[in-house]
């Protein structure tokens, strides 16, 4: 495959075919340059050398009803992770004044639970006002399942963008949770869009899935037409359903990413959870593909330190995205 070409037919505005798909999947390991040229090629014409940095602050851990089987915080898991209620309105404006500090362009604001309470609603839209008087910055709510009342609420608030990851492909679904139903994310994600609220969904991969099933995920965010991506590869933790599984490698990782810049051409495509264990020395490699990184501490994870983040963007020669609304900072 001439990858090259490829690229340019995406540029253009081909939709590729599920085999071309899967034969990225399937690229042999010496091709993989040539796969991430052509990648690189796409993300270039849209974003040219920007990436895009995000935070997330856990605002509330653990105490989920949810069975997820990939999630410490879920009601099947035993791991050993710090549990709380909502964090102050104090805590979650430091955390904004740190990403301030980092040039972080988008501050996310994650709640575990199967969705928030309206006073949790109330309390998250509080914080929102005082980060955008007084940072600008982009905030992302991740809250879980929303009701079309609290989407009008955080959009009026200020909330740019909703997080709420299809997680993985419909037909695998019911092997990774079957406490809420792959509609019931769609559903969400209908009531984000339709309140204006810029929708944000992703995917975890490396969950015993198959080939086909990543395709599928790729194609189902394009139809959702999710403004951005968050690619999660699985870092499985002691306690969870999916503890031991170990099915990716750093190479299987870059041509994942690949993948959704060749479907998703025009997207923010953001390297996620589980970038520092799966992707590892090959990190810098994945932001030929990618447009933009978490920095900092994931959920319940740890991520690398965010002045090696920073590094890396330097030593590839690309430049932080860093755009914020008119405050008071």
């Amino acid at each position: 495959m001439n990858w090259e070409l490829v690229a340019d037919d995406v540029i253009n505005g081909k939709v590729l075919t599920g085999n071309e798909a899967l034969s990225i999947l399937e690229c042999p390991d010496e091709d993989i340059l040539k796969l991430l040229d052509g990648a690189f090629k796409i993300r270039r014409h849209y974003y040219g050398k920007k990436v895009k940095l995000n935070m997330i602050m856990n605002t509330k851990s653990g105490l989920c009803p949810e069975n997820c089987g990939y999630c410490s915080q879920s009601s099947v898991s035993k791991a050993t992770i710090q549990k709380y209620r909502m964090l102050d309105k104090e805590t979650i404006l430091k955390g904004a004044e740190q990403a301030h500090h980092l040039q972080v362009g988008t501050y996310c604001i994650v709640a575990s639970g199967r969705g928030p309470t309206d006073k949790e609603v109330s309390h998250v839209t509080s914080a929102v006002e005082e980060i955008k008087e007084k940072y600008g910055l982009k905030v992302c709510a991740c809250l879980g399942i929303l009701k079309p009342e609290q989407a009008d609420k955080l959009k009026e608030a200020g909330v740019d963008r909703y997080n709420h990851n299809l997680n993985t492909s419909r037909e695998h679904h019911n092997e990774i949770t079957t406490s809420h139903t792959y509609d019931d994310r769609l559903n969400t994600i209908a009531i984000v869009k339709e309140s204006g609220i810029s929708p944000c969904s992703g995917v975890i991969v490396g969950m015993r899935e198959s080939l086909q099933d990543v395709v599928n995920m790729a194609f189902s965010l394009k139809q959702l037409d999710a403004d951005s991506i968050p690619v999660n590869f699985l870092h499985a933790i002691d306690g969870t359903p999916l503890e031991g599984t170990n099915e990716l490698n750093p190479r299987y990782c870059l041509k994942v990413l690949a993948l959704f810049r060749y479907i998703n051409p025009t997207k923010e495509i953001r390297i996620s959870g589980g970038r520092e264990v799966n992707l590892r020395s090959l990190q810098p490699l994945g932001l030929f593909a990618a447009n933009s990184i978490f920095v900092g501490d994931y959920l319940t994870t740890v991520g690398q330190e965010s002045t090696a983040d920073h590094k890396m963007l330097e030593d590839l020669g690309f430049e932080i995205d860093f755009q914020i609304h008119e405050s008071k900072v």
